[in-house]
């Protein structure tokens, strides 16, 4: 036995390999670049085959530091490929989670009383099934990214995905795919993937160096739980990269999918393990990171993303600037597609350090809200966010998010906690850990900031802010997703 194994982490713009060890860190990591091609608004799409090819060499370097006990995968969610089972060929390009063409015919399927996101799984399949004649379709197979990999990397020989990622397809319901969805959108039950439990038997990676098994699959957002810790009530992440993500574990009569809750959050399968799913839910800020990208590249007022930290630090007030990041519209609990970004308070006496710490003050107000909004929906008190992503590099941030969320931050050791949760779900398949929840227990991190008392942000200021942000767009604030 080795006491390693072999994480493979897909991304949306790159893949990623490295070693996990049983002492619970990661090494020799390798990646590529993988962007998807976003030429047109509201078109995400990607080449199935570089996602494959780059997930094959990435492992493989990784593998040539030794074999590994087995190989675990998370994956970007919702992205879907449809492809050829005898020729093992994509049969278009695959279409990103951030692809949103099909927004037409989910407003028509909603008329019909059948709710679907176009950020979802359902519609995108339907769109690439559309375009295939009638021969290809009746052979085709669909899935995620992560179908697809297992796939690929068992040469035909597994079609499975896990539930956390059937649980965000719009295609599944009670533990099945939903027949009568299915049917509506005329997609055959024999071209999904089998669901299995996010620790199971995929099949051996016949596509890798001697073979390995391949041991666990979930979604990126429900690994970095599992890396970070997040396992119990109580715990919430916050991934801080390009968007925002929150998720915590819920009560057991939580719905594991379906609409919006009241309070904008979505019900999801944070794992499932020995038939049984874990309920939770997910809040989602639409941006995060990428305002920072529009400070340096859209207004110049940094030369790097690094120098967002140095001059919000170099004023300890933002005096009166307010900053709603809504450049992508707002997402939990607001939902307001419609809604931009907003820059409130300015005089002569603005600089562009008050607004660059303003900017930050605005997501970290953005994170309290889907802090309230997780809360309200699951019952649960979140005691502590743990946090992972680009942003947390920026440590007047993570002051800024404890000081406005008036609870400890905790920083994760890894920047990018989804490899670890993937690695520790593997160490389960191996036998290292008895459970998820055991192995979720052993986190790992980089520093705990309390917040400040007298440092709480005013609310009542950042929600009239919102108020003059939403509704600048109507017809697309009028969109029911």
């Amino acid at each position: 036995m080795t006491d390693t194994v072999c994480v493979i982490d897909i991304g949306t713009s790159s893949v990623r390999s490295a070693r996990f060890h049983a002492d619970g860190t990661l090494d020799a990591p390798v990646s590529r670049d993988t962007p998807p091609d976003t030429a047109a608004d509201g078109v995400s799409t990607f080449d199935p085959i570089a996602v494959r090819d780059a997930a094959v060499d990435t492992a493989t370097e990784v593998l040539r530091g030794g074999p590994v006990e087995g190989v675990g995968i998370a994956v970007q969610r919702a992205s879907t490929v449809v492809w050829d089972p005898h020729t093992g060929l994509p049969l278009g390009p695959g279409l990103g989670w951030q692809d949103v063409r099909t927004v037409g015919r989910c407003l028509d399927l909603r008329a019909q009383g059948v709710h679907l996101a176009p950020n979802t799984t359902a519609t995108k399949a339907e769109w690439l099934l559309d375009r295939l004649d009638p021969g290809q379709r009746a052979r085709a197979l669909v899935g995620t990214i992560d179908a697809w990999l297992v796939w690929s990397l068992t040469r035909g020989a597994v079609h499975a995905t896990d539930a956390t990622n059937a649980g965000v397809t719009g295609l599944f319901a009670s533990g099945i795919w939903a027949p009568t969805i299915l049917e509506t959108l005329r997609i055959r039950p024999e071209s999904l993937p089998r669901i299995c439990d996010t620790v199971d038997t995929f099949g051996n990676a016949v596509a890798l160096p001697d073979s390995p098994p391949i041991m666990a699959v979930i979604g990126d957002q429900q690994a970095s739980m599992i890396g970070q810790g997040c396992v119990v009530p109580g715990r919430a992440k916050i991934t801080f990269g390009t968007g925002g993500m929150l998720d915590l574990v819920g009560p057991p009569d939580l719905a594991t999918s379906g609409a919006l809750t009241s309070t904008g959050c979505y019900p999801l399968i944070a794992w499932q393990e020995q038939g049984v799913p874990q309920v939770g839910v997910e809040a989602i800020m639409l941006a995060a990171g990428s305002h920072l990208t529009w400070l340096r590249d859209g207004l110049g007022l940094i030369d790097t993303l690094e120098e967002s930290d140095e001059l919000a630090a170099s004023v300890d007030r933002t005096d009166g600037v307010s900053f709603v990041p809504a450049l992508s519209g707002l997402g939990t609990p607001y939902w307001d597609h419609g809604a931009r970004g907003t820059l409130l308070g300015l005089t002569r006496g603005t600089t562009r350090a008050h607004v660059v710490r303003a900017v930050l003050e605005g997501i970290a107000n953005l994170a309290v809200d889907l802090v309230e909004a997780a809360e309200a929906a699951t019952g649960e008190t979140i005691t502590e966010l743990r946090v992972d992503g680009g942003m947390t590099r920026s440590d007047t941030f993570l002051r800024l998010v404890a000081d406005a969320a008036q609870r400890p931050v905790v920083v994760s050791a890894e920047v990018e906690a989804t490899a670890r949760g993937a690695g520790l779900l593997a160490g389960v398949g191996a036998g290292w850990y008895s459970s998820v929840v055991e192995a979720g227990s052993a986190s790992a991190e980089r520093a705990t900031l309390a917040p400040d008392d007298g440092a709480a942000p005013d609310r009542d200021r950042w929600a009239e802010a919102v108020e003059r942000a939403r509704n600048w767009i109507p017809e697309l604030s009028a969109l029911p997703f």
